[in-house]
């Protein structure tokens, strides 16, 4: 009798399957790992925006007139996952920049990134703390 070289379908469907349920564990663990990525670049501008009109304080004394360098995060790249905007508010002493999330990473669990002149870190309509998401 001869014997056949290959596979036969059942120790090809356990590959598959076996394939299947790291696939299932694997995908999550790297969406969140590029929403975390994107969430880093989000804060690394909102900082340095922070730093900007800390300089344009100095100089003028008043935040009243300045405009952001960088509107959109990541700087580089097609594809732009947040907004920044900023606010000053009613006596010109004070800011609170805030990045917006759009596009991919809209459904983002940390929401709203916001910073103020004090370098106060928040969040806003997320649903993980303050803390796990600047800290992460």
């Amino acid at each position: 009798m001869r014997q056949e070289d290959g596979f036969s379908l059942i120790e090809l469907m356990v590959v598959i399957g076996i394939v299947a349920i790291l696939a299932t564990v694997a995908y999550p663990s790297y969406q969140e790992y590029v929403a975390r990525a994107r969430r880093a670049d989000a804060k690394t501008v909102l900082l340095e925006n922070a730093q900007f009109l800390e300089r344009f304080y100095t100089q003028n004394g008043t935040y009243v007139g300045a405009a952001l360098p960088v509107t959109e995060a990541p700087k580089e790249g097609s594809t732009k996952f947040y907004n920044i905007s900023f606010v000053v508010d009613a006596t010109s002493t004070a800011f609170q920049i805030q990045a917006v999330p759009k596009n991919g990473q809209a459904g983002d669990r940390c929401g709203k990134l916001r910073v103020n002149q004090s370098n106060q870190k928040s969040v806003a309509d997320a649903t993980l703390s303050s803390t796990e998401c600047w800290n992460r």
